[in-house]
């Protein structure tokens, strides 16, 4: 079954509830122009009361090592998501499991990159004005099916295209603006919704 992230984490009772729905990992956003950002210390507070068996992911854009460094240590994340304008043989040292985010603009873009066994690729949307969040889809389709198979969709996943989205097999997908109220605020009757559509979709396969 395909593995669900939730990003975008503020506060606690989000947290709780998208664990409570059945989210696999929740991330928590740790670059300061992010409309999602949370300070390292809130972090800590909320990932000390979530079960041991969600995962917790820091997102990082154009952060250097020694401050992903203090911030996992801070916080106790246990994945390191890179967001930015990260060369793919960054943080290859990394302590911790790496998923590295590709912004996509257009089918050819995925000849234009490696995607090294050592990190998860995530596959986002591309737009000049921010590193992601944006609510919009890309052509999925187009990433390659043995790539997909080791992957995370994000980009405008939602209740309404999940359906299309799972077809393509992926590893994993990554959600925020679709389950939200206001960008770091979750909207639970568009997450229950979304979490009952996928396990129909899934219980039918």
């Amino acid at each position: 079954m395909v593995k669900v992230k939730v990003c975008g984490t503020t506060n606690l009772e989000d947290a709780l509830f998208c664990e409570k729905q059945g989210a696999n990992a929740l991330g928590f956003i740790f670059y300061p122009q992010s409309k999602r950002y949370i300070k390292p210390e809130d972090a800590k507070t909320i990932i000390r009361k979530l079960s041991p068996f969600t995962t917790k992911v820091g997102v990082f854009v154009n952060h250097t090592r020694e401050e992903i460094r203090q911030i996992a240590e801070i916080t106790g994340i246990q994945v390191i998501q890179l967001h930015g304008d990260e060369e793919e043989s960054f943080f290859q040292d990394s302590p911790l499991p790496l998923i590295k985010a590709y912004r996509i603009k257009e089918a050819a873009d995925f000849k234009a990159w490696n995607f090294p066994e050592h990190l998860t690729p995530l596959f986002d949307t591309y737009s000049s004005a921010a590193y992601g969040g944006t609510g919009v889809s890309f052509r999925y389709e187009d990433i390659p099916a043995d790539l997909c198979k080791r992957s995370i969709i994000a980009g405008g996943v939602s209740l309404e295209n999940i359906e299309r989205v799972i077809a393509l097999n992926p590893m994993g997908i990554d959600l925020v603006s679709s389950l939200e109220i206001t960008p770091g605020k979750k909207n639970f009757t568009k997450t229950e919704l979304f979490f009952n559509k996928l396990y129909s979709i899934q219980e039918k396969q």
